[in-house]
């Protein structure tokens, strides 16, 4: 073999070893970047959740739901360098004559660029902004089986709302207790819609599944739905793979997705693909939970990616303390050292 010859193949395994880990991010900033407000009447007042974070008009922008005893609403928050975030208010709020958002309105993505390695700007369907939300039909905490349904916006602060597209009725047994956070991906002329659900039980399960359309009308379910399953007994996500956030690197498919154990612990998770239906979970840890006492000590999931400056931002879902007491906000890890 030539030196040429060897330096190349240690060029490729290194370059396969680099890939295989390129999507950890073990530095965690080890606070909250947006939590519940606290005051008396705001849309967040108690809880923050659910972030989508994306890059538009020379700034970074997060999407979050905001939680204030009666249901979820969407707020805008900015930032210039991901760490520093400034609210700019209340952009989905529910509507009382409405029977589908008239507790809930939550906003869970807009269409973006899907490479992992972007900046994460939108892009424009129709001319316009194109969104996904999910809403529940009663109050409280997730009350009742959500809907999922398209958003439209020319400005990012005033939404018209098209009808559910998906509803839980009419869908497989793993999704018919209702359906969670939407995903929404252009790619190639489709797209593709991911969500988790969950079944009928008390004790319930959530898995991830995807429904596609050319014209964003007429939705059809993957016939092998759930295209993320439930891992074996003792696996971190015996109970619960959710919440996907659907990126590309190259011709890879990346699902980073939260897991539930039995145990109760929710940490980020990865499953990587080929195409858009099938997936193999990586077996490793992203964003895991914290120590007693840290932001994340309860759950740390509900992720959203983005790059910048050679790092890969993960965002998620901090959680400390215990249902109805828990502390619930945003915090962030990346690639490189703070």
């Amino acid at each position: 073999m030539t030196r040429r010859k060897a330096l190349a193949l240690f060029a490729s395994s290194a370059l396969r070893a680099t890939n295989a880990h390129s999507y950890q991010t073990p530095y965690k900033l080890n606070r909250l970047v947006l939590a519940g407000s606290g005051v008396k009447g705001d849309f967040d007042e108690k809880a923050v959740d659910c972030p989508f974070v994306f890059h538009h008009q020379g700034r970074f922008y997060m999407t979050y739901i905001g939680f204030d005893g009666t249901g979820y609403q969407t707020g805008l928050a900015s930032s210039d360098d991901l760490v520093n975030w400034r609210r700019e208010g209340c952009i989905l709020r529910r509507d009382p004559s409405s029977a589908v958002t008239r507790y809930n309105i939550a906003m869970n993505w807009i269409v973006r660029e899907n490479a992992i390695a972007s900046p994460g700007a939108l892009k424009r369907v129709r001319g316009r902004f194109l969104g996904a939300y999910h809403a529940y039909p009663n109050a409280g905490y997730e009350q009742g089986p959500a809907v999922i349904g398209l958003c439209w916006s020319r400005d990012l602060r005033n939404w018209q709302l098209d009808r559910p597209c998906l509803d839980a009725e009419s869908g497989a047994a793993w999704e018919r207790g209702g359906l969670y956070k939407p995903c929404l991906v252009e790619h190639a002329g489709m797209f593709y819609l991911f969500y988790n659900a969950k079944t009928q039980e008390k004790r319930w399960h959530e898995q991830t599944g995807v429904a596609t359309s050319r014209d964003l009308t007429k939705w059809t379910r993957y016939a092998a739905n759930p295209i993320l399953r439930n891992g074996t007994e003792a696996t971190w996500d015996d109970r619960f793979a959710s919440d996907p956030c659907v990126l590309l690197d190259g011709h890879r498919w990346l699902l980073f997705y939260f897991g539930l154990d039995s145990a109760g612990k929710a940490r980020d998770l990865l499953a990587t693909g080929s195409g858009p239906f099938e997936f193999a979970k990586s077996g490793e840890i992203l964003v895991d939970i914290g120590p007693p006492g840290s932001v994340d000590s309860t759950y740390a999931h509900k992720p959203s990616l983005i790059s910048h400056g050679g790092a890969l931002y993960h965002f998620y879902c901090a959680v400390s303390g215990k249902w109805p007491n828990e502390v619930r906000g945003i915090s962030v890890a990346r690639s490189k050292p703070w």
